[in-house]
Protein backbone atom coordinates (compact mmCIF):
# COMPACT_ATOMS: atom_id res chain seq x y z
CA UNK A 1 0.00 0.00 0.00
CA UNK A 2 1.07 3.47 -0.57
CA UNK A 3 1.99 5.79 2.39
CA UNK A 4 -0.24 8.89 2.25
CA UNK A 5 1.14 10.10 5.85
CA UNK A 6 4.95 9.93 7.74
CA UNK A 7 5.20 11.43 11.16
CA UNK A 8 8.78 12.05 11.74
CA UNK A 9 9.96 12.45 15.65
CA UNK A 10 6.60 14.91 16.08
CA UNK A 11 6.86 16.99 19.42
CA UNK A 12 4.59 19.42 21.05
CA UNK A 13 4.93 20.86 24.26
CA UNK A 14 3.45 23.76 25.45
CA UNK A 15 4.51 26.36 27.92
CA UNK A 16 2.99 26.44 31.72
CA UNK A 17 2.76 30.16 33.33
CA UNK A 18 1.68 30.97 36.37
CA UNK A 19 2.33 33.35 39.55
CA UNK A 20 1.60 36.68 39.98
CA UNK A 21 3.80 38.08 36.78
CA UNK A 22 2.71 34.64 34.34
CA UNK A 23 6.53 33.78 34.38
CA UNK A 24 7.07 30.60 32.15
CA UNK A 25 7.58 27.07 33.95
CA UNK A 26 8.85 23.33 32.70
CA UNK A 27 6.88 23.02 29.20
CA UNK A 28 4.37 20.44 29.12
CA UNK A 29 5.62 17.70 27.12
CA UNK A 30 2.41 16.88 25.28
CA UNK A 31 4.01 15.08 22.43
CA UNK A 32 7.20 13.66 22.85
CA UNK A 33 8.77 12.56 19.58
CA UNK A 34 5.97 10.44 17.87
CA UNK A 35 6.94 8.58 14.59
CA UNK A 36 4.79 6.54 12.36
CA UNK A 37 3.44 6.02 8.96
CA UNK A 38 -0.09 5.82 7.18
CA UNK A 39 -1.26 4.29 4.13
CA UNK A 40 -3.95 5.51 1.62
CA UNK A 41 -7.45 4.24 2.68
CA UNK A 42 -6.33 2.46 5.96
CA UNK A 43 -7.26 3.48 9.52
CA UNK A 44 -4.98 3.58 12.35
CA UNK A 45 -6.67 3.61 15.67
CA UNK A 46 -5.14 5.68 18.38
CA UNK A 47 -6.26 4.71 21.97
CA UNK A 48 -5.03 5.90 26.02
CA UNK A 49 -6.06 7.10 28.45
CA UNK A 50 -7.02 11.06 28.67
CA UNK A 51 -4.55 13.45 29.35
CA UNK A 52 -1.82 11.59 26.93
CA UNK A 53 -1.87 13.22 24.08
CA UNK A 54 -4.46 11.93 21.44
CA UNK A 55 -6.07 14.86 20.26
CA UNK A 56 -2.70 17.33 20.57
CA UNK A 57 -0.91 14.70 18.47
CA UNK A 58 -4.13 15.22 15.58
CA UNK A 59 -4.21 18.96 15.98
CA UNK A 60 0.09 18.58 15.35
CA UNK A 61 -0.49 17.05 12.23
CA UNK A 62 -3.11 19.15 10.62
CA UNK A 63 -1.44 22.19 11.70
CA UNK A 64 -3.98 23.33 13.93
CA UNK A 65 -1.45 23.35 16.77
CA UNK A 66 1.95 24.22 15.83
CA UNK A 67 4.76 21.51 16.19
CA UNK A 68 7.40 22.36 18.52
CA UNK A 69 9.46 19.69 16.26
CA UNK A 70 9.62 17.08 13.98
CA UNK A 71 8.12 16.63 10.58
CA UNK A 72 4.63 15.78 9.15
CA UNK A 73 4.85 14.68 5.57
CA UNK A 74 1.41 14.27 3.44
CA UNK A 75 1.41 12.68 -0.02
CA UNK A 76 5.21 13.98 -0.09
CA UNK A 77 5.11 17.56 0.92
CA UNK A 78 6.68 18.61 4.06
CA UNK A 79 3.63 20.37 5.30
CA UNK A 80 5.18 21.86 8.43
CA UNK A 81 7.62 23.43 6.14
CA UNK A 82 4.55 25.34 4.55
CA UNK A 83 3.11 28.54 4.86
CA UNK A 84 0.68 31.18 3.82
CA UNK A 85 -0.97 30.03 0.31
CA UNK A 86 0.78 26.86 -0.06
CA UNK A 87 -0.62 25.88 3.43
CA UNK A 88 -4.13 26.73 1.99
CA UNK A 89 -3.89 24.95 -0.69
CA UNK A 90 -2.18 21.40 1.06
CA UNK A 91 -5.06 22.06 3.77
CA UNK A 92 -7.45 20.66 0.93
CA UNK A 93 -6.08 17.65 1.58
CA UNK A 94 -6.68 17.45 5.40
CA UNK A 95 -10.06 18.09 7.23
CA UNK A 96 -10.85 16.86 10.71
CA UNK A 97 -14.12 15.61 12.48
CA UNK A 98 -14.44 17.39 16.18
CA UNK A 99 -15.82 15.31 19.50
CA UNK A 100 -18.56 17.82 19.71
CA UNK A 101 -20.83 17.81 16.80
CA UNK A 102 -22.70 20.57 18.51
CA UNK A 103 -19.50 23.42 19.91
CA UNK A 104 -17.60 22.64 16.22
CA UNK A 105 -20.41 24.14 14.18
CA UNK A 106 -21.59 27.75 14.54
CA UNK A 107 -25.09 27.99 15.49
CA UNK A 108 -25.80 31.09 13.34
CA UNK A 109 -25.01 29.27 10.11
CA UNK A 110 -27.59 27.09 8.77
CA UNK A 111 -26.31 23.98 7.30
CA UNK A 112 -26.06 24.60 3.75
CA UNK A 113 -23.62 27.49 5.40
CA UNK A 114 -21.33 25.37 7.14
CA UNK A 115 -21.42 22.70 4.25
CA UNK A 116 -20.36 25.01 1.87
CA UNK A 117 -17.90 27.32 3.31
CA UNK A 118 -14.61 25.20 2.88
CA UNK A 119 -15.89 25.18 -0.80
CA UNK A 120 -16.03 29.10 -0.46
CA UNK A 121 -12.91 29.54 1.54
CA UNK A 122 -11.37 27.35 -1.46
CA UNK A 123 -12.84 28.78 -3.90
CA UNK A 124 -13.92 25.48 -5.54
CA UNK A 125 -16.99 26.02 -7.79
CA UNK A 126 -19.70 28.16 -8.85
CA UNK A 127 -22.36 29.27 -6.52
CA UNK A 128 -25.15 27.02 -8.14
CA UNK A 129 -21.68 24.66 -8.13
CA UNK A 130 -21.42 24.85 -4.16
CA UNK A 131 -25.53 24.81 -4.10
CA UNK A 132 -25.61 21.42 -5.86
CA UNK A 133 -21.95 19.94 -4.11
CA UNK A 134 -24.21 20.78 -0.15
CA UNK A 135 -27.09 19.04 -1.93
CA UNK A 136 -24.47 15.95 -2.66
CA UNK A 137 -22.95 15.76 0.54
CA UNK A 138 -26.37 15.84 2.42
CA UNK A 139 -27.37 12.99 0.57
CA UNK A 140 -24.08 11.13 0.81
CA UNK A 141 -24.31 11.56 4.56
CA UNK A 142 -27.92 10.21 5.18
CA UNK A 143 -29.82 13.25 5.50
CA UNK A 144 -32.44 14.80 2.66
CA UNK A 145 -31.85 17.97 1.33
CA UNK A 146 -34.60 19.82 3.10
CA UNK A 147 -31.98 19.74 5.91
CA UNK A 148 -29.90 22.72 4.14
CA UNK A 149 -32.06 25.83 5.75
CA UNK A 150 -32.19 24.43 9.54
CA UNK A 151 -29.60 25.41 12.10
CA UNK A 152 -28.04 22.99 14.26
CA UNK A 153 -29.86 23.52 17.28
CA UNK A 154 -32.15 21.69 15.47
CA UNK A 155 -30.95 18.23 14.99
CA UNK A 156 -29.75 15.54 17.26
CA UNK A 157 -26.16 14.89 18.60
CA UNK A 158 -25.92 11.89 15.74
CA UNK A 159 -27.25 14.30 12.54
CA UNK A 160 -25.50 16.91 13.85
CA UNK A 161 -21.98 14.84 13.61
CA UNK A 162 -23.26 13.85 9.82
CA UNK A 163 -23.59 17.10 9.20
CA UNK A 164 -19.94 17.38 10.59
CA UNK A 165 -18.74 14.62 8.48
CA UNK A 166 -20.39 16.33 5.63
CA UNK A 167 -18.40 19.29 6.10
CA UNK A 168 -14.98 17.40 6.10
CA UNK A 169 -15.64 15.50 3.09
CA UNK A 170 -16.78 18.77 0.97
CA UNK A 171 -12.91 18.96 -0.29
CA UNK A 172 -12.20 15.22 -0.78
CA UNK A 173 -9.42 15.35 1.65
CA UNK A 174 -7.22 12.06 1.46
CA UNK A 175 -6.98 12.27 5.57
CA UNK A 176 -9.07 12.52 7.75
CA UNK A 177 -8.52 13.24 11.55
CA UNK A 178 -11.42 11.55 13.47
CA UNK A 179 -10.95 13.13 17.15
CA UNK A 180 -13.10 11.43 19.19
CA UNK A 181 -16.28 11.61 16.66
CA UNK A 182 -18.58 9.14 18.71
CA UNK A 183 -17.92 9.51 22.24
CA UNK A 184 -20.51 12.61 22.52
CA UNK A 185 -23.02 10.39 21.09
CA UNK A 186 -25.95 7.37 22.59
CA UNK A 187 -24.64 4.08 22.02
CA UNK A 188 -27.67 3.38 19.91
CA UNK A 189 -26.39 6.39 17.17
CA UNK A 190 -22.65 5.15 17.55
CA UNK A 191 -22.87 2.63 15.58
CA UNK A 192 -24.66 4.32 12.93
CA UNK A 193 -22.30 6.54 12.62
CA UNK A 194 -19.67 4.49 13.14
CA UNK A 195 -20.56 2.25 9.74
CA UNK A 196 -20.69 5.63 7.67
CA UNK A 197 -17.39 5.92 8.84
CA UNK A 198 -16.41 2.77 7.14
CA UNK A 199 -18.50 3.15 4.21
CA UNK A 200 -17.28 6.29 3.33
CA UNK A 201 -13.75 5.12 3.40
CA UNK A 202 -14.41 1.96 1.05
CA UNK A 203 -16.05 4.08 -0.98
CA UNK A 204 -13.63 6.97 -1.59
CA UNK A 205 -10.33 5.44 -0.06
CA UNK A 206 -9.45 8.02 2.92
CA UNK A 207 -7.09 7.67 5.46
CA UNK A 208 -8.39 7.85 8.97
CA UNK A 209 -6.78 8.98 12.27
CA UNK A 210 -9.64 7.63 14.35
CA UNK A 211 -8.46 9.07 18.30
CA UNK A 212 -10.80 7.00 20.90
CA UNK A 213 -10.92 6.07 24.62
CA UNK A 214 -13.16 3.51 23.89
CA UNK A 215 -11.26 0.10 23.12
CA UNK A 216 -14.30 -1.64 21.50
CA UNK A 217 -14.77 1.14 19.04
CA UNK A 218 -11.10 1.03 18.16
CA UNK A 219 -10.95 -2.63 17.60
CA UNK A 220 -14.34 -1.98 15.18
CA UNK A 221 -12.68 0.43 13.22
CA UNK A 222 -9.11 -0.01 13.06
CA UNK A 223 -6.59 -1.55 10.58
CA UNK A 224 -3.75 -0.88 13.22
CA UNK A 225 -3.87 0.73 16.31
CA UNK A 226 -1.16 2.54 18.44
CA UNK A 227 -1.46 3.27 22.15
CA UNK A 228 0.05 6.12 23.99
CA UNK A 229 0.68 7.26 27.27
CA UNK A 230 2.49 10.24 28.38
CA UNK A 231 2.65 11.65 24.96
CA UNK A 232 4.58 8.77 23.46
CA UNK A 233 3.47 5.48 21.32
CA UNK A 234 4.38 2.27 23.70
CA UNK A 235 3.08 -0.01 20.96
CA UNK A 236 1.93 -0.61 17.52
CA UNK A 237 0.62 -3.41 15.74
CA UNK A 238 -2.18 -4.44 13.65
CA UNK A 239 -5.78 -4.35 14.87
CA UNK A 240 -6.41 -8.45 15.58
CA UNK A 241 -2.55 -8.54 16.51
CA UNK A 242 -2.96 -6.28 19.56
CA UNK A 243 -6.16 -7.23 20.56
CA UNK A 244 -4.97 -10.71 20.12
CA UNK A 245 -1.19 -10.64 21.70
CA UNK A 246 -0.81 -7.47 24.25
CA UNK A 247 2.44 -6.80 24.54
CA UNK A 248 3.29 -3.73 26.57
CA UNK A 249 2.32 -4.17 29.98
CA UNK A 250 -0.04 -0.54 29.37
CA UNK A 251 -1.63 -2.38 26.52
CA UNK A 252 -2.66 -5.46 28.70
CA UNK A 253 -3.69 -3.37 31.52
CA UNK A 254 -6.22 -1.34 29.40
CA UNK A 255 -7.52 -4.56 27.33
CA UNK A 256 -7.98 -5.87 30.77
CA UNK A 257 -10.61 -2.99 31.80
CA UNK A 258 -12.61 -3.98 29.07
CA UNK A 259 -16.03 -5.43 30.37
CA UNK A 260 -16.19 -9.11 30.25
CA UNK A 261 -19.65 -10.81 30.46
CA UNK A 262 -17.92 -13.80 31.20
CA UNK A 263 -16.49 -14.02 35.23
CA UNK A 264 -13.78 -16.04 34.82
CA UNK A 265 -12.41 -13.53 32.59
CA UNK A 266 -13.31 -10.54 34.57
CA UNK A 267 -10.78 -12.33 37.43
CA UNK A 268 -7.92 -11.69 35.02
CA UNK A 269 -7.93 -7.52 34.92
CA UNK A 270 -4.93 -5.76 36.03
CA UNK A 271 -5.34 -2.87 38.08
CA UNK A 272 -2.89 -0.15 37.63
CA UNK A 273 -1.87 1.86 40.78
CA UNK A 274 -1.73 6.09 40.99
CA UNK A 275 -1.92 8.05 38.17
CA UNK A 276 -0.37 9.27 35.14
CA UNK A 277 2.87 10.81 35.93
CA UNK A 278 2.52 14.91 34.97
CA UNK A 279 3.66 15.77 31.19
CA UNK A 280 5.49 18.55 33.05
CA UNK A 281 7.47 16.74 35.10
CA UNK A 282 7.41 13.02 33.55
CA UNK A 283 9.69 10.09 35.28
CA UNK A 284 13.18 8.94 33.97
CA UNK A 285 13.23 6.46 32.31
CA UNK A 286 10.24 4.40 30.81
CA UNK A 287 7.52 6.90 31.28
CA UNK A 288 5.39 3.84 32.84
CA UNK A 289 7.81 2.56 35.52
CA UNK A 290 5.81 4.09 38.26
CA UNK A 291 2.64 2.02 37.55
CA UNK A 292 4.54 -0.93 35.83
CA UNK A 293 3.79 -4.24 38.15
CA UNK A 294 7.03 -5.63 35.73
CA UNK A 295 9.48 -2.30 36.42
CA UNK A 296 12.86 -3.25 36.96
CA UNK A 297 15.80 -1.24 37.93
CA UNK A 298 16.59 -0.40 33.92
CA UNK A 299 13.13 0.44 33.82
CA UNK A 300 13.71 3.32 35.93
CA UNK A 301 17.19 5.12 34.09
CA UNK A 302 16.71 4.07 30.31
CA UNK A 303 14.25 5.54 27.85
CA UNK A 304 12.95 2.09 25.83
CA UNK A 305 13.10 2.81 22.13
CA UNK A 306 9.93 1.88 20.01
CA UNK A 307 10.93 -0.78 18.26
CA UNK A 308 10.28 -3.82 15.89
CA UNK A 309 9.36 -7.22 17.74
CA UNK A 310 7.68 -8.74 14.71
CA UNK A 311 6.45 -8.39 11.52
CA UNK A 312 4.34 -4.97 11.72
CA UNK A 313 4.62 -4.84 15.91
CA UNK A 314 6.80 -2.37 17.47
CA UNK A 315 6.71 -1.90 21.20
CA UNK A 316 8.85 0.42 23.30
CA UNK A 317 9.60 -1.93 26.59
CA UNK A 318 12.79 -3.31 28.03
CA UNK A 319 11.34 -6.49 28.48
CA UNK A 320 10.19 -7.43 25.29
CA UNK A 321 12.74 -9.76 23.74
Amino acid sequence: MTVLLEVRELSKHFTARGGLFRRAGAPVKAVDGVSFTLARGETLGLVGESGCGKSTLGRAILRLHEPTAGEVWLDGENVTALSGDALLEHRRCMQIIFQDPYASLNPRRTVAQAIREPLEVHRIGTPVERERRVDELLDVVGMRSSARNRYPHEFSGGQRQRIGIARALALDPALIVADEPVSALDVSVQSQVLNLIANLQRERGIAFLFISHDLAVIQHVSDVVAVMYLGRFVEMAPAAELYRRPRHPYTQALLSAVPQPDPARRAGRIVLQGDIPSPTDPPPGCPFHPRCPLAVDRCRGEVPALRAVAEGVSVACHLIE
